[in-house]
């Protein structure tokens, strides 16, 4: 390998680089609607309000209120992680949202935390209806992502 001058010729002829910046305002709003709306669909799939609120507080033993600030912050921290990649994800603004829920959901809903509470992958082993309603929940969740989330591109001279 030649590291010589000439062969980064090309990089000098960038004058600017584009970075990628988090508007941290839309992603908190983002978790904070999307898991109310998580909730939403709980409530009208299964009847039940609050039900991963109250699941995480009895299991630590830190109490429902404890629930609701996990599971909140569960969700703000989802949307802050989906607004710090959603560049990089593949298909279209729309798509990139339910991409994300999707691939969160099947890695720490169905292989991790489901089995670690006795529901089996997927929750199978508590309701065969299991999968489609957490999946359900999770495109509800990704709806605040594919209108508040979107990335900003600035301009950024190279440092040298």
């Amino acid at each position: 390998m030649n590291f010589s001058k000439k062969n980064h010729e090309h990089l000098a002829t960038n004058k600017n680089e584009v970075s990628k910046t988090i508007n941290w305002k839309n992603a908190i709003i983002a978790g904070v609607l999307g898991t109310i709306l998580f909730d939403l669909a709980g409530l009208l799939l299964t009847g039940n309000w609050w039900d991963i609120p109250g699941l995480l507080g009895e299991k630590t033993g830190l109490g429902f209120a404890y629930g609701i600030g996990g599971h909140y912050g569960n969700g703000v921290l989802l949307a802050i992680l989906f607004a710090g990649i959603e560049s990089s994800l593949w298909g279209p603004k729309w798509f990139r949202p339910i991409l994300f829920v999707t691939a969160e959901m099947v890695a720490l809903v169905w292989l991790f935390m489901l089995p670690l509470l006795g529901a089996g992958v997927a929750g199978i082993d508590a309701s065969p209806i299991m999968p489609v309603i957490t999946f359900l929940r999770h495109i509800a969740f990704a709806i605040p992502l594919i209108f508040l989330i979107s990335y900003n591109l600035k301009e950024s001279p190279i440092k040298k």
